[in-house]
């Protein structure tokens, strides 16, 4: 449902809901005014978008991806700032079946603009680990400095460091090669 209609339904909602309370039904005017908030919210927060995290978090890739794909113009149905949050869910719903095609994804999303630090160091630790199995190392240690530095919370500090020990093997594993 497009952005504009959620904002009339819950205007309208909430001038009902008013209008009960006018006249004196309280109890339904209370939720009435419940209700638009929650269509409100709707508008700054959009359900499809809620529920594929949830089911992310859950592991459960294929109801994430049927959540996404519920989006079919994430231009016009999502507000702006959640425009590199749904391309950062694509991204990692893709990067289970096939890394190489979510790199699109995840440089989409950071060029769309993450508001939260530890989003924008998962993108860039998982545009490392593309880079690293495209054994472009340069690219690879770039990113994961990024990540180190947009982590601030230390929530992907083990990733990182995994990431690091996981580049120095592919170091020996090049010094084994050419000698």
């Amino acid at each position: 449902m497009p952005n504009v209609i959620r904002l009339i339904i819950g205007f309208v909602l909430l001038g009902a809901a008013v209008t009960l309370m006018v006249f004196g039904f309280w109890g339904w005017g209370i939720l009435g005014v419940l209700i638009s908030i929650l269509v409100f919210v709707t508008f700054f927060f959009n359900e499809n978008m809620l529920l594929a995290q949830w089911f992310l978090r859950k592991e459960n890739l294929p109801k994430a991806e049927a959540f996404l794909n519920r989006i079919t113009n994430y231009e016009k149905q999502l507000i702006r700032v959640q425009h590199g949050y749904y391309n950062l869910l694509i991204g990692l719903i893709e990067s289970r079946r096939a890394p190489m095609q979510s790199e699109k994804y995840f440089k989409k999303a950071i060029s769309l603009g993450l508001h939260m630090d530890h989003n924008i160091a998962l993108a860039k630790l998982s545009l490392a680990g593309i880079a690293m199995a495209k054994r472009n190392k340069r690219e690879a240690q770039m990113y994961l400095s990024e990540a180190k530095k947009a982590d601030k919370n230390k929530l992907l500090a083990d990733q990182i460091k995994q990431m690091k020990d996981q580049m120095g093997m592919l170091d020996k594993q090049q010094q084994v090669r050419y000698r």
